[in-house]
């Protein structure tokens, strides 16, 4: 029992070392490749540029100071390179809306335990006698994999849902918005009113305009705080919206008119935009009606003839046997 004991905790440990190794080898192939390019030019080139000077004692701790300079350019760039990966995950996680401080360390988290959990699960199920534990450690592998992948498309279904209720929210809003900017009140006080007017409607777009309001409350122009709201959604309609009131802020033209076009521009785009969602349709219920509806309708038209049909053919062997 002590030695299936250790042989399953020895191939745990290989699988997960494994695991692990492939990841980092992936991750960082190109990135090395790079870094070893960068690297041989960099020494051809101080091989160069040192010249007779490298075959003196005080050329030869020039040359070595260079190679030191070129390790520690490779060590900056590929710390740079890391931060730019962690920036741009922290931006698709502000594109999929989740804002916290913390949210970047619990999908990193998510993602280790994702990994590890499946693999020992396995392990678990090879014990306690329900698979071989080959078998329990192939299938955790393939299950740990399957759940690395699974957050970051996720975070894509995230994004593009949010992408979907601000794209059909935002013609409501503008309508509401150019309202108000008729009946005097200012672009900033219009985002806090039609946050507070489309809360129960539009709970997204609502809480959106409060975090608008709340950045043109702390100092910021309105077209810089719409342009923000634009990144963290990643929409042409926003970038538009957001350019609409900097071109109105710094021209001084009006911004009633500006949102009035906008709005309705927004309103014939939402109605072009139902009207090929309802061409495409035709399209795709075609694939279900041949599938699942003509089977169906074969068996109730056909099943009485092929059963009279059947019925006829055995009495007319038995017939002939008789």
């Amino acid at each position: 029992m002590s030695g299936d004991v250790g042989q399953m905790v020895i191939w745990f440990a290989a699988a997960s070392s494994f695991v692990v190794l492939l990841f980092l080898i992936l991750g960082s192939r190109n990135d090395s490749l790079k870094d070893r390019l960068q690297g041989i030019g960099d020494d051809a080139s101080a091989s160069n540029d040192a010249g007779p000077i490298a075959s003196s004692p005080a050329g030869q701790g020039v040359f070595s100071g260079k190679r030191q300079e070129t390790r520690m350019d490779r060590l900056v760039a590929r710390r740079i390179r890391q931060e730019r990966r962690t920036e741009s995950l922290q931006e698709r996680m502000m594109k999929a809306g989740l804002y916290r401080p913390g949210a970047l360390g619990l999908f990193r988290l998510l993602r280790f335990v994702l990994l590890v959990v499946p693999a020992a699960l396995g392990v678990i199920a090879s014990q306690l006698g329900l698979v071989t534990l080959q078998m329990g450690l192939l299938l955790g592998l393939a299950a740990g994999l399957a759940g690395t992948l699974a957050p970051s498309f996720w975070l894509d279904y995230l994004k593009h849902s949010r992408q979907h209720r601000i794209r059909r929210a935002l013609p409501d809003a503008l309508d509401v918005m150019v309202v108000c900017l008729e009946g005097g009140l200012s672009l900033t006080a219009s985002f806090s009113r039609v946050a507070r007017e489309l809360t129960a409607a539009h709970p997204t777009l609502a809480l959106e305009f409060r975090i608008v309001d709340r950045h043109t409350q702390m100092g910021r122009s309105t077209g810089e705080a719409v342009r923000d709201f634009a990144v963290r959604f990643d929409l042409e309609e926003l970038r538009s919206m957001a350019a609409v009131i900097l071109q109105a802020e710094r021209i001084g033209s009006s911004v009633v008119k500006a949102m009035r076009v906008f709005a309705d521009t927004m309103r014939v785009k939402r109605q072009q935009r139902a009207e090929e969602m309802a061409h495409k349709a035709t399209v795709k219920i075609l694939f279900p009606t041949l599938l699942c509806i003509f089977p169906a309708i074969l068996i109730v038209i056909l099943g009485p003839a092929a059963i009279q049909i059947y019925d006829v053919l055995i009495s007319g062997v038995l017939r002939n046997l008789n």
